[in-house]
C-alpha cells in the first residue's frame, strides 16, 4: 500500500508540475518581458533626459562664451558693468541647468517607482489567477476531490489517534487496538 501511494503522490506531482511548466511558466516570462521592455524604455527616456541635460550644459557653455565676449567688448568701455553681466548670466545659468537635472532626476524616480507598482500589482494579479485556475482544475476532478477529502480525514484520524495516545494510559490505547 506505501508503494502505491507513493507512485500515486509522485504522479500526482508530475501533473502538478506539468501544468506549471505549461501553463504557468509561459504567462509569467511573458508578463516579465513586457515588464522588461517597459523598464527599458524607462531606462531610454531617462538616456533621453541625460542629453537634454548635456544639451544644457552645452548652452550654458555657449551663453558663457558669448558672456565671455561681450565682456571683453564692455571691458574697454566699462570693465565694472561687464563684469556684473558674467555673473548674472552665470548664476541663470547654473540655475537652469540645476533645474532641468532635478527635473530629470524626479521624473525617473517617479516613474522607476510607478514601474515598481505596477509590477507588482501586476504579478500578485497573476498569482492569484493561475492559483485560483489550479485549485478549480483540481476540485473540479471528482477523484481528485475525494482524495483529498480522504487524505484530510486520514490525516485528522492520524492526529486524534496521536493526541488520544498521549493523554491516555497505556493499558487503554492496547485495549483500543484490539477492538
Amino acid at each position: 500500500m506505501g508503494v502505491a501511494e507513493y507512485i500515486a503522490e509522485l504522479f500526482a506531482f508530475a501533473i502538478i508540475v506539468f501544468f506549471v511548466v505549461r501553463y504557468i511558466v509561459p504567462p509569467a516570462r511573458k508578463a516579465m518581458r513586457a515588464q522588461q521592455e517597459t523598464i527599458r524604455g524607462q531606462i531610454e527616456r531617462a538616456e533621453q533626459t541625460e542629453k537634454r541635460l548635456a544639451v544644457a550644459e552645452a548652452k550654458y557653455a555657449d551663453a558663457l562664451v558669448e558672456a565671455r565676449e561681450e565682456a571683453a567688448k564692455i571691458r574697454d568701455n566699462a570693465r565694472a558693468d561687464a563684469q556684473r553681466i558674467v555673473e548674472e548670466m552665470r548664476a541663470q545659468a547654473d540655475r537652469e541647468v540645476e533645474r532641468i537635472r532635478l527635473r530629470g532626476e524626479e521624473e525617473l524616480a517617479n516613474r522607476r517607482q510607478h514601474l515598481m507598482r505596477e509590477l507588482h500589482a501586476y504579478l500578485g494579479q497573476r498569482s492569484v489567477q493561475v492559483a485560483n485556475r489550479l485549485v478549480e482544475e483540481h476540485l473540479a476532478d471528482a477523484g481528485a476531490r475525494s482524495a483529498t477529502v480522504d487524505r484530510f480525514l486520514d490525516e485528522l484520524d492520524a492526529m486524534s489517534a496521536r493526541d488520544e495516545a498521549a493523554t491516555s494510559e497505556p493499558s487503554l490505547v492496547a485495549s483500543k487496538g484490539e477492538s
